[in-house]
C-alpha cells in the first residue's frame, strides 16, 4: 500500500477551546489508485491533505507514505518526501510569477532531479501550452495557469499526487476539459491521486470515493 492513514486526529485551538477537525480517519491508497474525497466545508478535507504532505503535524494516529511514517520525520525529512514522492496541485495555482511557463513547469522536476526535456515538451503539448512557454503566469487565463500547475507536478513524476479542488477556480466547461487531461496524464504516469472536490460529478470520474463528515469518514 502506497498510503495508509490510521486513526488520524487533528484539532486546532478555538476561542472556546480545541476544535476537532479530524476525529479518527482511516483510509488507504494503493499505487496507481485514484480516490476522490468529498465533504462539506470544514469537514477536514484540506487538513487531511496537508497532514499527508507533512505541511502540518498530527495530534494522533499515523500516516505511512511509501514506507515512511510522515509524522515521525523531521522538517528536512518531510521536505525531502514532498520533493521526491509527493506532488501537490492547489486550487490557487501557486505559480512563480517571476518565471515563465517553461521554467514553472520544470521547477519541481529540477528540485527532485527528474528533469527530462522531452517529457517536459510532451506535457506542454498534451496540455496545450506549447504556444505559451515564454509567457508569464499573469499573461495566462485561469485554465492555462492550472494546466501549468498540473504539468509542473507531473514533470517531477511523483508516486502520489494530492489535489485540493484543482479546478475550483474554473468554469464548468474548462474544469471538465482540464480534469480530463489531468486524469489521463495521471493514469499514464502511474501515479496515485488523492483529490479533494466539492463536485460529485468530478468525484465520479475517479476510481474510488470517500466522504468526510464532521471529521469522520461517512
Amino acid at each position: 500500500m502506497l498510503l495508509s492513514i490510521e486513526d488520524l486526529r487533528k484539532s486546532y485551538p478555538g476561542p472556546e477551546g480545541a476544535v476537532s477537525v479530524l476525529r479518527g480517519v482511516t483510509l488507504s491508497l494503493a499505487a496507481g489508485e485514484t480516490l476522490a474525497l468529498t465533504g462539506e466545508s470544514g469537514s477536514g478535507k484540506s487538513t487531511l491533505l496537508h497532514l499527508v504532505a507533512g505541511l502540518d503535524a498530527v495530534d494522533g494516529g499515523r500516516i505511512l507514505l511509501d514506507g515512511h511514517e510522515v509524522n515521525a520525520l523531521d522538517d528536512s525529512g518531510r521536505a525531502r518526501l514532498r520533493r521526491n514522492t509527493v506532488g501537490i496541485v492547489f486550487q490557487q495555482f501557486n505559480l512563480i510569477p517571476s518565471l515563465d511557463v517553461a521554467a514553472n513547469i520544470a521547477f519541481q522536476a529540477r528540485l527532485s532531479g527528474a528533469t527530462d526535456r522531452e517529457d517536459l515538451s510532451r506535457l506542454a503539448g498534451v496540455l496545450g501550452l506549447e504556444a505559451h512557454l515564454r509567457k508569464y503566469p499573469e499573461q495566462l487565463s485561469g485554465g492555462q495557469q492550472q494546466r501549468v500547475a498540473i504539468a509542473r507536478v507531473l514533470a517531477a513524476r511523483p508516486k502520489l499526487i494530492l489535489a485540493d479542488e484543482p479546478t475550483g477556480n474554473l468554469d464548468e466547461a474548462t474544469a471538465d476539459e482540464v480534469m480530463g487531461q489531468f486524469l489521463a496524464l495521471v493514469a499514464e504516469a502511474g501515479s496515485a491521486l488523492l483529490m479533494v472536490t466539492h463536485s460529485p460529478r468530478l468525484a465520479a470520474r475517479l476510481g474510488r470515493h470517500a466522504h468526510l463528515s464532521q471529521g469522520r469518514l461517512a
